[in-house]
C-alpha cells in the first residue's frame, strides 16, 4: 500500500468485520516533534492474545477470501522503516487498537493520500457503523462524527448521494482549514 489512507481502509474494514458499532480514526501531524501518528480504535469483538500475535505474520489471515494478511505487517514495517513504532492491542470483547507512529519528515514516510475518498467509501459500505475521524495538525483539530451527522439527518441514510456530496466537501474544507497533509484528488 502506497498511502496511509489505504491502510486505514484495510484496518477499519477489519473493525467492521469484527462487529464494531463504533470506529475511531485519528491522524496527528506534529511538525515540532517530527511525529506523524495514525491510530484506529474499535469496540468490536477483539482478538485473543494468540490471534493478536499471529496478526503481524503476513502468512496469517482470518479472512476466508485470501490466504495472506499483509495489511498490519506492511503498516508495521512502514512505520518502523521511518524510525517510528507500531502497536497492536486487543482483547476479546474489548475491541482493538492499532497505532502507527512515523517520523514525519522521513523520506520513506508514506503520504496520507486520499483520505476523503477512504472515508466516503467507508460511509457508503457501512451505513450502520458509526465513525469518528479526528485529524490534528500542530494543535489544530478537525473532527467528523457520524453519530452527530445521523442525528441531524433525521432518518435520511448517511450513504444518500446528496449527503455524501456534502460530507466530501465538508471533509476537504475541514482538512484544508487546519493545513492537513492530504490529497484533494477524488476516487
Amino acid at each position: 500500500m502506497l498511502e496511509l489512507s489505504l491502510h486505514i481502509l484495510d484496518i477499519v474494514e477489519n473493525s467492521v468485520r469484527a462487529g464494531a458499532p463504533l470506529v475511531l480514526v485519528t491522524v496527528e501531524e506534529d511538525t515540532a516533534s517530527d511525529k506523524y501518528i495514525m491510530e484506529i480504535k474499535d469496540n468490536g469483538s477483539g482478538m485473543t492474545e494468540e490471534v493478536r500475535q499471529k496478526a503481524l505474520d503476513p502468512f496469517f489471515t482470518s479472512k476466508k477470501v485470501r490466504r495472506v494478511g499483509l495489511g498490519l505487517p506492511m503498516l508495521a514495517e512502514a512505520a518502523e522503516r521511518t524510525g517510528g513504532s507500531f502497536l497492536l492491542e486487543s482483547s476479546p470483547g474489548q475491541g482493538t487498537r492499532v497505532r502507527a507512529e512515523f517520523t514525519m519528515g522521513h523520506i520513506d514516510r508514506q503520504p496520507l493520500g486520499k483520505i476523503t475518498g477512504t472515508l466516503i467509501t467507508l460511509f457508503i459500505g457501512n451505513p450502520e457503523t458509526d465513525f469518528v475521524y479526528e485529524h490534528i495538525r500542530n494543535g489544530r483539530v478537525y473532527t467528523l462524527d457520524t453519530r452527530e451527522i445521523k442525528k441531524e439527518l433525521d432518518g435520511i441514510p448517511i450513504n444518500h448521494p446528496e449527503v455524501l456530496d456534502f460530507l466530501r466537501t465538508s471533509i476537504q474544507e475541514g482538512l484544508t482549514e487546519i493545513g492537513a497533509d492530504f490529497s484533494k484528488e477524488e476516487f
